[in-house]
């Protein structure tokens, strides 16, 4: 109900008892159960903070398990899972970002999906806004450096299947997140071999991209207007090996084994299965991560 003079109470101001109620139908769409509202009072009183105790609900196992992304919301569904691949990402002084342009960030992809290691330089390739398909087009290019909490950032506008201008053997690590598939599968050998040039000896190339086997089941056409391939698990495999690098990780984003088994897309099963999966194979996108020997 709202106050008299007619603005809302901000959450961090609730009386405990609605607090607690109001947490739990937001993180686990529920009314308090009788002995999740008395520890939740408990911890109010043991001075928890209304804000501290959504972030306890926020770390339980209910919420993980239970509270599941719609389909409607697949495209968010999916960006969480990247996110939590580019965290999981080894760390890297040198660091190379192919397409990593954030149009709601000059600090790039990388930085804003969470990326948690210092870095010396981190240079992200991507072609001029004009270049590209309108829907990743932004109104002004990013300035060509980008100073951010982790390190500089610099940008180089032009197409990632041209790296002629970075040395060999100078880069700890390569990110292609969602970038391989908007290039035919020869340029995409010919961006790996690059990559595997320019990449020192035990540096490492992270790469995320749509699963063929599961984005057919979705629709015919490509599930992007301006991709070239959407690979499958055994595709992707021989264009990372063959350029002479070795997949050392394989994991999948958005499991959606059971409408897999049954031949069909469940929406609803992939936005709901947010997170890295071992059956990669079975995953609405490729997680893979491989070395150079």
């Amino acid at each position: 109900m709202r106050p008299l003079w007619g603005r809302a109470p901000r959450f961090a101001d609730l009386a405990p008892e609605a607090a607690v109620d109001l947490a739990y139908q937001v993180m686990l769409r529920r009314s308090p159960d009788p002995g999740g509202r008395d520890n939740s009072l408990s911890l109010l009183r043991s001075g928890l903070t209304n804000q501290e105790l959504v972030d306890s609900l926020r770390a339980s196992s209910e919420y993980h398990r239970d509270v599941r992304y719609p389909g409607k919301l697949l495209g968010h569904s999916l960006h969480a899972s990247r996110c939590q691949f580019v965290r999981s990402l080894p760390p890297g002084r040198v660091i190379v970002d192919l397409g990593g342009t954030d149009l709601g960030n000059p600090a790039g992809a990388m930085v804003a999906m969470g990326y948690p290691y210092r870095f010396d330089s981190l240079t992200i390739i991507d072609l001029p806004s004009e270049d590209r398909h309108e829907i990743y087009r932004q109104d002004a290019t990013t300035s060509e450096s980008v100073d951010t909490p982790l390190g500089p950032v610099t940008y180089r506008y032009h197409s990632m299947t041209d790296l002629s201008g970075i040395p060999d053997d100078s880069v700890d690590l390569v990110y292609s997140g969602q970038s391989i598939e908007h290039v035919p599968p020869e340029a995409g050998r010919h961006v790996l071999a690059e990559v595997t040039r320019i990449l020192r000896p035990g540096g490492h190339l992270g790469l995320d991209t749509p699963n063929g086997t599961v984005t057919r089941l979705q629709q015919d056409e490509f599930v992007d207007p301006d991709h070239e391939v959407e690979y499958r698990l055994d595709e992707l495999r021989d264009l990372v090996e063959g350029s002479g690098l070795a997949v050392v990780d394989c994991k999948g984003a958005n499991y959606s084994g059971r409408g897999l088994a049954a031949g069909r897309f469940d929406v609803d099963e992939v936005a709901g299965n947010s997170g890295l999966y071992w059956d990669a194979a079975a995953c609405y996108l490729l997680c893979v991560v491989a070395t150079k020997p």
